[in-house]
């Protein structure tokens, strides 16, 4: 299991937490400068006890859009975070994430060192090209359901999942996103042939996660069905420069309903501000997959991780008594 690089919510404890747990854990970049990246790596070799000489078991994700500003500015990301040694890096959401992949090879080549690249995919065409083009070592195939950034039009994770299968039956490492939130998918979705599977939401309210306890009470008491796929979270947001066709799941609230009545995005936004102002809970954006209603717990990292590990072992178990019978 990966533990996904959520921005807002991954911290340093929970990538290390992820590790330790036997799993694998990243920290997200996003908008943050190189030199909190730096400190934030630096906090995870400190937790895991890494001596300094050693590559940190954790990675880092990295967004390609932002990238396409960072690199040519004087505080470029990718060199920064390399110069840590991180053991993965992740790369999603760019016009050309290739150039990065590329990038983080010559990195490595001139210091003699092998960096794991992971690269999202939301569609087959994309994995193909990520596989025989750049040469990554693993594809992250998210699924429409799965929280915060994707693809809009991408397909449900068990459709999408065996179309790649299909395109690259001799592929790269192959890890499903999107959904996960129990065992027992842990379970079909490495039935069906994955190599490994990325938890995000299911450790949004654990206490590793950076998002506030108003946040974490709201997840607790939602519902399946509750999410939605849209633009109008990152309207909230102010950070509406996605790339065309990637949009955000998030918990449905009266963001969405603003919308649906017809409010221009002055006074959306100007309803946004005053109920978080007021500190009302109706107008957070709460990114979350489709699978949040199984969240009912505040459980550490390595507890939930530990839980879904053996709830999916348990489930492959009975499984093999259906051949049996």
């Amino acid at each position: 299991m990966v533990s996904a690089p959520m921005y807002y919510a991954t911290t340093p404890e929970m990538a290390a937490a992820a590790t330790g747990a036997g799993a694998f854990g990243f920290i997200a970049a996003g908008f943050t400068p190189s030199n909190t990246l730096v400190e934030e790596i630096q906090a995870a070799r400190s937790i895991t006890k890494t001596p300094s000489n050693a590559p940190v078991p954790i990675g880092v994700g990295l967004i390609g859009w932002i990238l396409d500003k960072t690199e040519a500015s004087d505080d470029p990301r990718i060199p920064a975070v390399l110069a840590e040694r991180p053991v993965a890096i992740w790369f999603a959401f760019g016009v050309d994430l290739g150039k990065y992949v590329a990038r983080v090879r010559e990195y490595d080549a001139a210091r003699e060192h092998k960096t794991i690249v992971f690269v999202i995919i939301n569609n087959v065409d994309e994995a193909v090209r990520a596989t025989n083009e750049w040469k990554v070592d693993a594809l992250v195939v998210q699924g429409n359901e799965a929280g915060g950034h994707g693809r809009g039009d991408a397909l449900p994770l068990f459709t999408l999942l065996p179309s790649v299968l299909a395109a690259l039956p001799s592929g790269p490492v192959i890890l499903a996103a999107g959904g996960i939130s129990t065992g027992n998918q842990v379970a079909a979705l490495l039935t069906m042939g994955a190599d490994g599977v990325v938890i995000g939401s299911r450790l949004l309210c654990t206490s590793e996660c950076m998002y506030p306890e108003q946040s974490k009470e709201v997840i607790l008491n939602s519902k399946l069905s509750c999410t939605t796929r849209s633009d109008v979270f990152d309207e909230m947001n102010r950070t509406a420069m996605w790339p065309e066709g990637i949009n955000g799941r998030a918990i449905v609230n009266d963001i969405v309903q603003d919308e649906k009545t017809g409010l221009d995005l002055e006074e959306r936004l100007k309803k946004h501000d005053e109920s978080k102002a007021k500190g009302d809970s109706n107008r957070l954006v709460i990114w979350a997959g489709d699978a949040i209603g199984f969240v009912n717990d505040k459980e550490s990292t390595q507890s939930v991780l530990h839980q879904l590990h053996e709830e999916a072992v348990r489930a492959i178990q009975n499984s093999s008594k259906i051949l049996i019978a």
